[in-house]
């Protein structure tokens, strides 16, 4: 009788896949003794192991600096009076710089959560910030606080899909503190109804008290993260371009000097703005896309930390 190992009909392909990675990458095993231990050819090792990487089920870490991005990290300190910068290494001809930012910001949130001292964290929402915390290890963290500095709902009452403060209480068994309303109120009664709640009132509190806040950044293209969300239609969206809008911080939307914007959209946001007091605001961000925004958000001193790519940062500083 022929040795038979798991195979499509006994266990999921990505199950299958991360057995294979497991054995491949800490385990230390070659593609032929993977093939033999789960009972399959050997290309199929080889496929399973690679799928387990293009999956993202895989994450690497190097801890080991790279010159280029030392020195791309400290002229972005010196150009822009920065308290931190952090430059991760280009992700090879991926023009994705998630691809990059994310694994590479996750050891950053870590460090906080694995500090003695206890911190009160806010938190802002977004693609990047998700992908960051997706990338993060599980890290007891439960004598810290984290509060969201944004409301958590759309526009036709569903969650939002990128909040991220219940992913990194999951990761971290941090006490945590959503902003459970809409982003933005659609007049000014209900504006005042939303910020007259107790836990809203108790929230944007917390937020303001914050020792550390980590924010992602939003363009104002059209590819505008509120606008392809739901949260702004099209014309409120071509009113604020034409209100000089270069970026957004938590739906706050900031001109290219960095100055918020006397918009009457603005004026609905339900959340706190940042900087909300004299703490570090650090921001995860790269792109093309975020160039503008983020140039916007230096220049008006918005962020006193930045975490971006190698690309970018080259961007930041015309290189």
């Amino acid at each position: 009788m022929n040795h038979r190992g798991p195979d499509e009909t006994e266990a999921p392909q990505s199950d299958l896949a991360a057995r294979a990675a497991w054995l491949y990458y800490v385990g230390g095993m070659r593609q032929d003794a993977i093939a033999e231990e789960l009972g399959i050819s050997r290309q199929r090792a080889q496929r399973l192991v690679a799928r387990a990487l293009s999956e993202g089920l895989v994450r690497v870490r190097i801890d080991h600096p790279i010159a280029e991005c030392l020195d791309l990290e400290r002229r972005l300190r010196h150009r822009f009076g920065l308290l931190r910068a952090r430059v991760a290494p280009r992700s090879g001809g991926s023009p994705d710089a998630l691809r990059s930012i994310a694994p590479f910001a996750a050891p950053e949130l870590e460090r906080i959560f694995a500090d003695e001292t206890p911190k009160l964290l806010a938190l802002g929402t977004g693609r990047t910030l998700r992908a960051v915390v997706d990338n993060m290890q599980q890290v007891p963290g439960g004598h810290h606080k984290v509060v969201s500095l944004i409301g958590n709902v759309a526009p036709d009452g569903s969650a939002s899909f990128y909040e991220v403060i219940m992913r990194i209480a999951d990761k971290t068994g941090a006490p945590h503190y959503p902003m459970s309303v809409p982003v933005m109120a659609r007049d000014e009664a209900e504006f005042a109804n939303y910020r007259a709640l107790p836990h809203v009132v108790a929230s944007r509190a917390l937020a303001e008290q914050a020792d550390v806040t980590v924010v992602g950044i939003g363009q104002m293209a059209a590819d505008a993260p509120l606008y392809v969300d739901g949260f702004i239609t099209s014309d409120e969206l071509k009113s604020l371009q034409d209100a000089g809008a270069a970026g957004e911080i938590g739906g706050h939307v900031f001109d290219a000097e960095g100055q918020y914007l006397d918009h009457p959209l603005n004026n609905f946001m339900v959340g706190v703005r940042v900087p909300a007091n004299t703490s570090p605001v650090i921001c995860i961000a790269g792109g093309v896309s975020k160039i503008k925004a983020l140039r916007a958000a230096l220049k008006g001193r918005l962020i006193q930390g930045l975490i971006t790519d190698e690309l970018t940062a080259a961007e930041l500083l015309g290189d």
